[in-house]
């Protein structure tokens, strides 16, 4: 025990880890948000396919998809040869308090689709979206996937009315979410991540114990200081896009029931026309795979791929596992383009 106590305070004088290390450049910037293209890993072969837009979640940062070095989904696809950019949603302050849920859907993502199927040579990109961001791009597909080759999604929730816990409480009618807006403007992220930690209380003494136990792995404590760091560097939540959000999906259903409107179209998750990937994950305790396994009733068979994975929500993204399972499917998924058709019975179900 006094071994590893020593080397985890050896371990901490260091500082953090240097997270979101791969080399990006950015190509746009629109009020708070960009779209970075990533430098190509010169040691890779191209690959001559439409490129990847990755697409995160509205209140997390963009890097837990490049965590660091060796635990990077970013870093894994340029080595496969793919051609690489991400939205960085940015940091929301007071003025953007009456940001929509459709600025973000349709005015920025779209943007963004546009801008990286421009420099395609398909003039088409593939979409992935993890947890709110894949809300965001099935949506988006649903309203218009003209410029989409395929599309791949990580945890992403469609159906609200689930059996967890967020669902129950973004539905309780004493959660006034107009007088919490009026009061904050955004809502801010402590009040959300204050929620995140309720969904498992002991969370955070599971993992000192864990960290402790594992303290004479340095290449373990790298990992999970890196994790660590992004867990709480979080951003609050725009008011206009979360009326939206608790109102219309959380209470409402609108999106699995058909009645969602984005920018006043009509929105039908069966107008989904490009190929999807759809993973959920067995131990998800903040998207339930109920939630995020609503969308394949609507999403033509012919069209669908489905993979169930064991893991959480988090970790089957940045663990030592994803680099065995979750990135190869993806990127192999990516590097199929019309091909897929010929190989898709080759994914097969590892849950």
């Amino acid at each position: 025990m006094l071994k590893r106590l020593t080397n985890l305070t050896k371990r901490l004088a260091k500082g953090t880890p240097e997270v979101a290390a791969t080399p990006a450049d950015t190509i746009h910037r629109e009020n708070k948000w960009e779209l970075r293209r990533y430098r190509p890993d010169p040691d890779a072969e191209r690959l001559d396919t439409s490129p990847v837009l990755l697409v995160p979640s509205l209140i997390n940062r963009h890097y837990i998809l490049d965590l660091m070095p060796g635990k990077s989904f970013t870093e894994y696809l340029l080595a496969q040869g793919h051609d690489v950019y991400i939205i960085d949603w940015g940091t929301p302050a007071a003025e953007d308090r009456y940001l929509s849920f459709d600025d973000y859907c349709d005015t920025y993502l779209g943007r963004a689709i546009r801008l990286v199927a421009r420099r395609s040579p398909t003039d088409k990109t593939h979409l992935l979206g993890y947890c709110l961001g894949g809300t965001l791009t099935s949506i988006y597909a649903a309203a218009d996937s003209s410029q989409l080759d395929t599309m791949a999604l990580l945890a992403a929730p469609v159906d609200f009315h689930d059996d967890g816990l967020l669902s129950q409480w973004s539905r309780t009618e004493t959660l006034d979410i107009e007088a919490m807006v009026d009061a904050f403007g955004n809502v801010p992220w402590p009040l959300m991540q204050f929620g995140f930690h309720l969904l498992r209380p002991t969370m955070n003494l599971s993992k000192a114990v864990y960290a402790i136990d594992k303290a004479w792995d340095d290449q373990f404590l790298d990992g999970f200081f890196a994790l660590e760091t992004w867990a709480n560097d979080n951003v609050s939540f725009p008011g206009g896009a979360f009326l939206k959000y608790i109102g219309q999906l959380y209470r409402e259903n609108r999106l699995i029931n058909g009645e969602f409107a984005l920018s006043g179209r009509s929105i039908r998750l069966s107008d989904i026309n490009c190929p999807v990937l759809n993973v959920t994950f067995e131990h998800d305790h903040i998207v339930p795979p109920e939630s995020a396994k609503a969308l394949n009733d609507h999403v033509d068979d012919e069209l669908l791929n489905h993979q169930h994975l064991y893991g959480g929500h988090v970790g089957a993204v940045v663990s030592r596992k994803a680099s065995d399972h979750l990135w190869p499917l993806v990127s192999e998924w990516f590097a199929r383009d019309s091909e897929w058709f010929e190989h898709a019975e080759g994914l097969e179900e590892v849950a």
